[in-house]
């Protein structure tokens, strides 16, 4: 597993830290920031203007300095993400019961048909039958605004329940979630990941500088954000005993408890300094 490139590493940047900076970054700053992550500069730009293109940034000076603020769009994006990123931290509680999401389209519709599939298969709903797909009950937020935002409210129906009956649920889930492959992405997480931070802790102990708290804090937090998008954060007793996701979730606990906050003082000095 490794870390992605400039698009990936300057959405990870913004959701990591640009709404910690009043929601606006130089773009001298985005440059040094992504730099120390050996991302060059056409590439940095290249990133920005995608993001613009999709309205996730717009330009926007401040005491002389050019900028890039982030839009509502952008903000409401990250913070839906923020909700699916962050779930697997704790397993769904088996009694909280499920979301199943049902729907029908008509052919003519195809397109957004498969936007739906696609898009519930990115919040981590499974699929249990032709038109309908499962996930623990924290999910239904996540799966209304998405049917909302669609347009699709007519055609779709939002229930949550428990499993009373029928179908062994260990065996429902084990079709309807490739959980070896999960299993699996977390494992290399763990293995890209451990040796490097075991190494920065042991060579720097508390003291690790800012920016190389940074740049790990950022190649860990860009490699773990789409684990979550596979992974539907099952009740813990539906999984298998050596489930991967745990040694995962402790490493990322950990990153996070010694990084992010000397991560966070190396990311505003960089907007701060002057130019």
């Amino acid at each position: 597993m490794a870390s992605g490139g400039s698009h990936t590493l300057l959405v990870t940047l913004l959701g990591g830290f640009a709404r910690r900076t009043d929601d606006w970054l130089p773009i001298s700053g985005i440059v040094t920031l992504l730099g120390a992550l050996d991302i060059d500069d056409s590439s940095v730009r290249t990133a920005v203007s995608r993001l613009k293109k999709r309205s996730w940034l717009e330009a926007e000076r401040r005491n002389t300095r050019i900028g890039y603020t982030l839009t509502d769009e952008a903000r409401a994006a990250l913070e839906a993400g923020d909700r699916v990123i962050w779930h697997s931290r704790q397993p769904a509680l088996l009694e909280d019961g499920w979301c199943i999401t049902s729907f029908s389209l008509p052919e003519a519709q195809r397109a957004k048909r498969h936007l739906l599939r696609s898009r519930l298969m990115a919040l981590g709903f499974g699929n249990v039958g032709s038109g309908t797909w499962i996930a623990p009950a924290r999910m239904t937020v996540e799966a209304s605004e998405l049917v909302e935002t669609l347009g699709l409210s007519e055609n779709t129906a939002i229930f949550v329940g428990t499993h009373e009956g029928g179908q062994d649920i260990a065996k429902m889930v084990r079709e309807s979630w490739d959980l070896d492959e999960i299993h699996e992405r977390y494992r290399e997480f763990v293995a890209t990941h451990q040796h490097d931070f075991d190494s920065l802790i042991a060579e720097h102990g508390a003291q690790v500088s800012p920016r190389i708290a940074f740049v790990q804090y950022m190649r860990v937090l860009d490699d773990w954000r789409v684990l979550p998008m596979r992974d539907p954060g099952l009740p813990r007793e539906l999984l298998r005993e050596d489930w991967a996701g745990d040694d995962a979730v402790q490493l990322l606990e950990r990153v996070v408890e010694t990084l992010e906050a000397p991560a966070l003082e190396y990311v505003r000095s960089v907007v701060d300094a002057p130019r």
